[in-house]
């Protein structure tokens, strides 16, 4: 009796694991609609998907290139001040990022390689992105953990 109960147990667990789904962004885009479209919006569709059919959808996004812009504490402070599109709608951005991580754990992590290109210190960071050292790692350690690859890209 016990064999049988250890194997419907051993059984149901791996049958848990089949109902997680993940995936991991490679964020590269500047794109404010891309950044929209495709994180903000489409993370929470798909989570949507994956929960109304009781799965569950685990997200990774690896930020580098110029995608730093929508993951700093004080846009004013920091190279991409310039760029006035992106500055008048950072406010409402920045708490749109934060609900990623707060609503939907979202894991983001940054590429600390190219932080002193982008003239752009760890205080600089908004709280809940974890460094890692370089993007390529992040998506290799990601993708080793089985997840899926969806570029976003210019």
């Amino acid at each position: 009796m016990k064999k049988i109960v250890i194997f419907l147990f051993m059984a149901t667990f791996a049958m848990a694991d089949e109902d997680i789904h993940r995936v991991v962004y490679d964020l590269t885009s500047k794109n404010i609609a891309k950044f929209e479209k495709n994180i903000l919006k489409g993370i929470s569709i798909n989570k949507a998907h994956y929960e109304g059919n009781f799965q569950e959808l685990e997200v990774a996004v690896v930020i580098h290139g110029g995608a730093y812009r929508f993951f700093v504490k004080d846009i004013e402070k920091t190279i991409f001040y310039k760029d006035k599109k992106l500055v008048a709608v950072y406010p409402d951005l920045k708490k749109r990022v934060e609900s990623m991580f707060s609503n939907y754990a979202v894991e983001f992590l940054m590429c600390k390689a190219a932080m002193k290109r982008n003239k752009l210190m760890p205080k600089d960071i908004v709280k809940f992105v974890k460094l890692v050292p370089n993007s390529t790692i992040g998506l290799i350690d990601k993708q080793n953990e089985g997840y899926a690859y969806i570029p976003i890209k210019d």
